[in-house]
Parts: structure tokens; sequence; C-alpha cells
């Protein structure tokens, strides 16, 4: 009988006996208009590639089905489901290690594990070439042991190595922040009713946790599909990289659009499993009375494995290739960066595309939490189309547009932070929609009842309780973008440059110092943000 009750507990605390009592208020105009138009712009780029695709004619339905094509399609996806796997297995132990136990140095395993963010990916893949491969540092370490030759690191298992440990923060932020705002009445029930510590968690946490990995794992999935760098490096071939030879080889864009197309496709296809996985959204707290502080899990003899996993993970995601930079730059000469420059472009141009993000991400993640149709739960769905295209399309197709259509604004400020928002629009979106799932809407309707405005009850009451998934959210987005290079390099104004553009500058000239030193300089700088950004969020 104790092994049926939690559940039974559970699904009366995460949901209400008179759903009448719950019923949401229909939602201001203001607000769907609103969402309405931020799609509208960050989807613009899908005009684009429309028209691109359908000038192929036949000639692109017969490349579409040739058996080079499926294979790279294939490749795709065998890459994308085991980065997926592979992203959640790490991340959801990450982040619950460093939400709720008492992990010794839990702010410093953190943000150390969230540094992969902001290593830019063809740096990374770079790195572990350098560090793994034939060749390379750990061949020669081992050299005096009688080992001659490593396993060539290149193909489908470098690329799935490199993008695991670029994605799975993806995962650890929405799931942290979901563990920190989760009511701790619902596990100390099932402890009470005679469940182990993992049961608990098994039957009581992790369906809670449900919105914020469906959020994590779609990101995950949606930066493997997008990412060039790991993939062009590791000799992989999956979508980006031929989308990539179709548009600077052969000069073919019409293929390249084609390609293009099957990924938003795809993007689509997770969007409705993503949905599939969420189908329950509401997991507040419905008791009356006042959540409690959540108190840290005692790791008793867990302590020393759960230390070595965090040190392995931070080992070879951020160490290894820091290292490896950090070789690069000692066995330099002579280093001309304009380091003052770039730090202040790259810190001011993700702080606003943070800020301008987190705002465009609230409206359609309210819609996403909050909707009672259809329709608008697939506003904020469809928001994340743009995360599945590569940087380079969503360049060209903003250069395409604002050089025909409006040509004032043409290599702006304002033009490249709309470049940034289409990329990284639903890294925001999910976080904040997880964090808003978990709000109970008689807090909402509190307010209401007490004469504030739609907009009042947002700032007053649903903002500063979504805050961790917030905060989440703007630091996905920060991270995110002091990395992104061709959005920055085909958008930014003339004569902006940032770490990204030197390094890639220093990369393309093959000199390793230059490259190295923006690129510790840049991981410096991330590592000062995320802190001072996660100092905000909720205990």
């Amino acid at each position: 009988m104790q092994r049926t009750l939690p559940i039974t507990v559970t699904r009366a605390l995460a949901r209400p006996a008179d759903k009448r009592a719950f019923t949401l208020p229909r939602f201001p105009s203001l607000l769907v208009v609103s969402a309405t138009l931020i799609l509208a712009l960050v989807l613009l780029p899908l005009l684009y590639l429309a028209l691109r695709a359908a000038g192929a004619g036949m000639a692109g339905v017969e490349y579409l089905l040739d058996g080079r094509t499926l294979a790279v399609i294939g490749n795709s996806l065998l890459l994308t489901g085991a980065v997926l796997l592979s992203s959640v297995l790490i991340g959801v132990p990450f982040a619950w290690l460093t939400a709720r136990t008492d992990l010794p140095l839990r702010r410093f395993w953190l943000v150390a594990g969230l540094l992969p963010l902001v290593i830019p990916s063809y740096i990374g893949a770079i790195a572990y070439i350098a560090a793994f491969g034939p060749r390379g540092i750990l061949q020669q370490t081992l050299e005096p042991f009688g080992v001659t030759s490593l396993p060539p690191l290149y193909g489908f298992f470098g690329a799935w190595l490199s993008i695991t440990l670029f994605t799975y923060p993806y995962v650890v932020l929405p799931v942290r922040a979901a563990l920190l705002n989760t009511d701790p009445a619902l596990e100390e029930c099932a402890h009470s009713l005679g469940l182990s510590r993992w049961t608990a968690f098994r039957r009581v946490t992790l369906p809670q946790l449900k919105p914020a990995l469906a959020a994590g794992g779609l990101l995950a999935a949606l930066y493997t599909l997008s990412d060039f760098g790991a993939v062009a490096l590791m000799r992989f071939d999956a979508f980006t990289r031929v989308i990539y030879v179709q548009y600077t080889s052969s000069f073919d864009r019409s293929r390249a659009a084609i390609l293009a197309v099957v990924l938003v496709l795809v993007t689509l296809a997770l969007l409705a499993l993503s949905r599939r996985l969420t189908a329950v959204q509401r997991n507040y707290r419905v008791g009356t009375g006042a959540g409690r502080q959540l108190r840290p899990v005692a790791l008793g003899r867990w302590r020393v494995p759960a230390l070595l996993f965090c040190a392995a993970l931070v080992g070879v995601g951020t160490v290894v290739p820091v290292g490896v930079l950090a070789s690069w730059v000692i066995g330099g000469q002579s280093l001309s960066i304009n380091w003052h420059g770039a730090a202040v472009n790259t810190i001011g141009v993700s702080g606003l595309a943070a800020v301008a993000v987190a705002l465009a991400a609230l409206p359609l993640a309210w819609l996403g939490a909050r909707a009672p149709s259809r329709a608008g739960r697939w506003l904020c769905e469809l928001s994340y189309l743009g995360n599945g295209l590569p940087g380079l399309v969503i360049a060209l197709a903003l250069v395409f547009f604002t050089a025909n259509a409006v040509p004032a604004i043409y290599q702006t400020l304002p033009v490249l932070i709309l470049g940034y928002a289409t990329r990284f629009l639903p890294l925001s979106v999910g976080a904040t929609r997880s964090a808003l799932t978990q709000i109970n809407p008689r807090l909402e309707e509190a307010g209401r009842s007490l004469g504030l405005l739609p907009w009042q009850v947002m700032a007053k009451i649903t903002v500063p309780l979504a805050r961790a998934g917030i905060l989440a959210g703007m630091a996905l987005v920060f991270l995110s973008v002091m990395k992104e290079l061709p959005t920055t390099l085909l958008l930014s104004p003339t004569g902006f440059n940032t770490f990204a553009m030197q390094i890639w500058t220093a990369q393309k000239e093959v000199n390793f110092a230059q490259t190295g030193a923006p690129a510790l300089l840049l991981v410096a700088v991330s590592a000062v943000s995320l802190a001072l950004i996660l100092k905000r969020e909720s205990h």
C-alpha cells in the first residue's frame, strides 16, 4: 500500500480537484499581438528559405531524394539522438547535485561546469583533437609507456563527444531552476510514507521536471542540428557541414535552402515530441500556506563519488580545452590583441541581447504555460524554429531582407540583436516557460482580485516568482551570444570587433597563440559574468 500512496498524494497536490477554480482568464489582446509580432520578426528567415527552395523546382526534389542527401539526414538524426540522451544523463545529476545537495564548493562546480557554453565549438573541437587525437598531448604523455598511437577522434564519436560537452549545460540550467522552485513538501510526504530517496526522486520529483527536461533536451537537440564547427572539424557529414559546402563551394543556395527546410521540418517534429512529453504542464503547489525553504540533501557516503563525477565533467569539459588554449598562449611569441575594445563590445552586445531576448520571451513563454488553446501554445513553440537553423542561414536571410527592403538599418546594432534573438530566443523561452509552469495561477488571480492590471500582475507577481527561470534563460543567451560567430560576422556594424571575431581571424591564419588569448579572455569574462548572474537566483 505504501508504494501507491505517494503517487496519489503527488497527483492530489499537483492537480486541483476543482478545475473551475483554476480556470485561467482570457488573455489580453495586447499580449497575443506582442507575441505574434515577435514571432513574425524571428521567423523572417523562413520566408527567405521558402523563396530559395521554391526556386530549385524539380531539381530540388531530385536532390532531396538522392542517396547522399538521405545519408546526411540519417547522420544528423543519429547524432542528435545520441547527444540528446547523453546530455540528459549528464545534465540532470549535475543540476541536482549543484541545486539540492550539500556538495562542497557547489557554486564553483556550477560555474566551472557551465563554462563549455562559451567555448566556440570549432575551438573546442580543435582543443579535443590536440589533446586526444593522434599525436596529441595524451599520446605524447603515454609514449614512454609504449603507446605509440591512439584511435582517430574524427567521425561520429568525435562529433558526439564534442557536442555533448557543449550542450549538457542547456539541460542543467532549466532543470536546476525547476529544482530550486519545487515544493519540498512533496518529497517530505513521500519520505514519510516509506519511500527511499531514489524512489521519491523518480516518482515524485522527476515528473515535476518534465517541462524543464523537455525544454533543455529540445535546446540540446536544436544545438546539435545547427552546430557547424564541431561536425566540420570532426569531418562528420551532418546538415550544417553540407549546407556550408553548398553555400561556399558550389554557390548553390537553392540546395542549401532545401536542406535548411528539412532542418525546419525536423525541428517541428521535435516540437511535437516535446509537446507530448509535457502534456501535463502544471507543476505548482496548490495547498494553502507559504512554501518552505529547500534544505540541502546530505550526500553522506555518496559525497566522494559526487565530487569525482563533477571533477571528471569539469576536467574534460572545461580544464582540457582551457589547458590547450593556455598552452597555445604560452608557446606563442608576440600578441597584438585589442583586449579592451573586444571585451567592451562582447559584454555590451551580449548583455543587450540577453535583456532584449528575456523581454521578448516573456509573452511567448506565458502563452506556452497559460494559454487555454492550442493556438496560443503553438505561438510559443514556433519560436523554437529559429534555433534549429544554422547561424549562417539566419544571417544571410537578414542581410538579404535589410539590404533590399530597409537598407537604412543594414549592418546596424538593432539588426545584430534581431539576429541573436532569432537564434537564441528559445533558450530564454524554454527556461522561462518551465518556471511559469511551477507558479500557482491562484496567486495571479489574487492580484487581479485586488485591482491590479494585467501588466502589474506580471511585473509584481509573475516575474518575481519566475526569477530563477528568467535568469537562467538570460544566462544561456548571454553566454551563447558571446561565442556566436556567423551572425556576428555578417550582421555586425563596420568596425565592431568581438572576442569571437578575433578568435576566428586568428584561427584562419593558423595562429594558435592569437587564437588562445582571446578565447581564454572569453572564458574568464564569461565565468565572472555567469557567477554574477547566478548569484541572484533563489536558493
